[in-house]
């Protein structure tokens, strides 16, 4: 990873940080790093249509059920119920980043078995899903490699 990308990552996490510090289950560089993966943390990324059926949206690629599972959080002032909410949250940095702090509150747990619920853990629910977070994961596919260097780079694991 560059000096620049190194900058750019320990930003995203300070911010993340001070927006959601000390709150749930991750800690703020894990948070970082899963936005790193997700989209380079590109807040501007908008929402996508991959494949029939499917429909992700902001930083974190965060799913409407996704989204619902977590409580529906909102902007402040916002309705949950307000056609937009949910694209609204989720393309804000503090909403989306409060939207994955919820989730894993609820539905984090120890995917690799090792007795603790770490980062890996985390990042095994956000992308695959907290009922199949066990799964093998393809080490070569872009999300895991942008996620393992910036664990590595951050020093979160």
């Amino acid at each position: 990873m560059s000096p620049t990308k190194t900058i750019i990552v320990s930003v995203t996490a300070a911010i993340i940080f001070v927006l959601v510090q000390g709150q749930g289950p991750i800690e703020p560089n894990c948070l970082g790093c899963i936005c790193e993966a997700s989209t380079q943390c590109n807040v501007s990324v908008g929402c996508h249509t991959p494949y029939a059926g499917a429909y992700f949206c902001g930083p974190f690629l965060i799913s409407w059920a996704y989204w619902a599972d977590a409580g529906k959080p909102v902007i402040q002032n916002d309705d949950p119920n307000r056609q937009g909410a949910f694209e609204n949250c989720v393309n804000d940095l503090y909403c989306a980043a409060e939207t994955v702090r919820q989730y894993m509150a609820k539905f984090a747990s120890d995917c690799t078995g090792e007795g603790v619920i770490n980062c890996e853990d985390i990042v095994r629910v956000h992308k695959i899903g907290y009922s199949s977070c066990n799964a093998n994961v393809d080490s070569s596919d872009a999300f895991w490699q942008s996620y393992r260097t910036c664990a590595a780079r951050v020093n979160v694991n």
